[in-house]
């Protein structure tokens, strides 16, 4: 194998592959990245078992074809560490690679491609073409709410729920509640869902931008695959039974508040700074044209807040995690937030005031 491709080229794909790849394996394989040329066409392929993400160029010309596995977290140091607009070029020789750029020259040590781990390519039982931007902002709408390292570890993911023309993603940790829908062309009779781990969602989102450019979708039974023109992303999905989300949102609720998120989201980030390290609460207090925002800790200082909002009703004292207020107020894009109250004991439903697509519930504390 013996190909030549400029660092620029070469360093997103491949540092996108390699961000897959764990660092402590217990198969040594798996810390490499599996290098395949044929003609023209370089692909680059990471893999932890769970989630693989192959990366796709075109050189300026063809090498001499071959596939070998090299260590990640080596070749992306030595790509990053070459200077701006240099040639790398990668020689296979006796079970070691060969990178030269300029005067620097690196041997790598390779294992063979034949021991590099292949996901299996399930049949697919749904497919659907979308933008790529669509599901970014589904993914950046709702990813701040999956649990983290919870036992119940079908909320440690995402729930992608495909119903006829629309997309739903659902993320919860169990205290609050993130959900996005957007209309796409699919064509389904049935409810699917699947659970995507969350290094999968975390690492999908990277490999997405903001384009119309088009990504194939294809949910199997075990399975996700996303494929744009330049990576091929697939992971395996959470075996386990998502809750019913549609119960936990709010019904009923009667005090409606609109206030201006800028406003909102600085006061947050102001009274938090003198919440309880630990539980993150404060208190709203509403009252009409005014939201009040108190924080206390247990050092005995307190922060208070007032911001004017839309609102006559009656008045309501209720608690939440600022923490948790704040995460919505960073994600969404409107001068604008609504929020909607029942009572002291009841979850907030948060949106944007018109024509939202996504919906955050929030539950609340006892302070």
């Amino acid at each position: 194998m013996k190909f030549a491709v400029s660092r620029e080229a070469l360093l997103k794909p491949l540092q996108l592959v390699a961000g897959v790849v764990e660092r402590r394996q217990t198969l040594p394989v798996l810390s490499n990245v599996l290098i395949q040329l044929e003609g023209d066409q370089l692909s680059l392929t990471g893999t932890d078992l769970e989630v693989e993400i192959i990366g796709r160029l075109t050189l300026e010309q063809a090498g001499q074809s071959g596939e070998i596995t090299v260590p990640a977290r080596k070749l992306v140091d030595i790509c990053r560490s070459l200077p701006d607009g240099s040639t790398i070029e990668f020689f296979l020789e006796e079970n070691r690679i060969l990178v030269k750029s300029g005067r620097s020259r690196f041997t790598l040590s390779t294992l063979p491609a034949s021991d590099f781990p292949n996901v299996e390519d399930a049949p697919g039982n749904l497919r659907f073409s979308c933008a790529q931007a669509e599901v970014k902002r589904l993914i950046e709408r709702t990813a701040f709410a999956m649990a983290q390292q919870d036992v119940r570890y079908y909320l440690n993911g995402m729930l992608w729920e495909v119903r006829q023309d629309h997309l739903r993603v659902v993320a919860t940790d169990g205290h609050r509640m993130a959900m996005c829908t957007r209309a796409i062309a699919v064509n389904t009779d049935d409810v699917v869902q699947a659970i995507l781990p969350r290094k999968g969602v975390l690492e999908l989102s990277r490999l997405l931008d903001d384009s119309s450019a088009q990504v194939e979708v294809v949910l199997s039974a075990n399975h996700i695959r996303v494929t744009s023109v330049d990576y091929t992303f697939t992971s395996k999905l959470v075996d386990g039974k998502f809750p019913e989300y549609e119960r936990v949102l709010p019904r009923g609720g009667n005090k409606v508040v609109i206030g201006s998120r800028l406003e909102l989201k600085q006061a947050f980030a102001r009274t938090a700074i003198l919440s309880n390290e630990k539980y993150r609460g404060v208190r709203l207090l509403l009252s009409n044209g005014v939201l009040t925002i108190v924080a206390n800790n247990p050092e005995q200082e307190e922060a208070e807040e007032q911001v004017t909002v839309d609102y006559t009703g009656e008045s309501l004292e209720i608690g939440f995690n600022v923490s948790y207020l704040q995460d919505v107020a960073n994600v969404i894009s409107n001068e604008n937030i609504k929020i909607t109250l029942l009572d002291a004991n009841s979850s907030a439903l948060l949106e944007e005031p018109e024509n939202s697509d996504s919906l955050y519930v929030v539950m609340p504390m006892r302070l």
